[in-house]
């Protein structure tokens, strides 16, 4: 894929990329490292090189405490925070960290205070976590955690776009094909991870998590679809490509999602939902759900 609009094109809010005291990261154990990195959609949206650490490394450990002590804090009020033993079994030995950091020494005072001095003990401190872990199918990977200090700040602090920004160098520098990932009906990062490629529907209801009102998607990553999230336009790809299936989903209803996820298990589907109907509704407002146009 080629001809992607550049950031600053899509919003002058995005500067801060450009910063020399910004710079992305890769969190990996040396074995998992990417072999030829960023080559699959040729994205030229990152303009500074990531610089690498290792959690297998005693002396790079002050960056993963920097990162637990950023998680824990964006998760505690949903009582979701990643215990330290999912992120090393879970993320460092299998799976890929990456993110955004920021040079130390320009820290704003205001987001020093909320991640503590111990927390700032290198030359780069983390401002973002995007974790992926591939799965047995070729290609396939599980978006496990996003974060960002976004969510710790008020709104004039806020790095615009870091977190759907974490994510996508995290896509697009593994090359990463296919993407799942578990969120919860009305979270607002449904705003966020509905754009990284036609989001089809997995689970509509699902017991087999902590909280069974949970949504599990899965998308073919597509950056031509990426400049939506900042321009906020509707994709005519994906009206082109999809109609609506006649169900309007409550998705405070219990029922209702029982009922589509039967419909799903059934194999009545694909099921997909609309990145822009999602951003521009509230979040406990009805979807609309959709499914593939049939030729003809």
């Amino acid at each position: 894929m080629s001809n992607h609009p550049s950031l600053l094109d899509l919003s002058d809010r995005l500067d801060w990329l450009t910063s020399g005291n910004m710079r992305p990261y890769i969190l990996a154990r040396k074995s998992n490292r990417i072999q030829n990195p960023g080559e699959k959609f040729s994205l030229h949206w990152f303009p500074h090189e990531p610089f690498f650490m290792d959690a297998l490394v005693i002396n790079d450990v002050y960056f993963s405490d920097a990162l637990m002590n950023m998680e824990a804090r964006a998760f505690a009020e949903a009582d979701m925070a990643m215990p330290r033993w999912v992120f090393y079994d879970c993320a460092i030995m299998p799976g890929f960290v990456s993110g955004f950091a920021m040079r130390t020494e320009a820290v704003p005072q205001s987001i020093a205070k909320i991640l503590g001095p111990e927390n700032m003990k290198g030359e780069w401190t983390p401002i973002s976590m995007f974790i992926v872990i591939p799965t047995m199918r070729e290609g396939e990977w599980v978006a496990h955690n996003l974060s960002s200090i976004n969510s710790l700040v008020g709104p004039n602090e806020r790095y615009y776009g870091l977190g759907f920004l974490s994510k996508a160098f995290g896509l697009a520098y593994a090359n990463i094909e296919v993407c799942c990932g578990i969120t919860q009906w009305q979270s607002p990062a449904m705003r966020l991870h509905s754009y990284y490629g036609f989001f089809e529907i997995l689970t509509a209801y699902t017991p087999a998590h902590q909280y069974s009102r949970t949504l599990t998607y899965r998308l073919n990553v597509n950056p031509e679809q990426w400049k939506y999230f900042f321009t906020k336009q509707e994709s005519a790809e994906f009206y082109d490509k999809f109609e609506p299936a006649g169900i309007l989903l409550d998705t405070n209803d219990d029922r209702q999602l029982i009922d589509l996820h039967m419909k799903v298990q059934a194999g009545e589907g694909p099921f997909f939902l609309d990145a822009n109907e999602i951003r521009s509704k509230q979040l406990d407002d009805n979807l609309t759900i959709y499914r593939r146009k049939t030729e003809g």
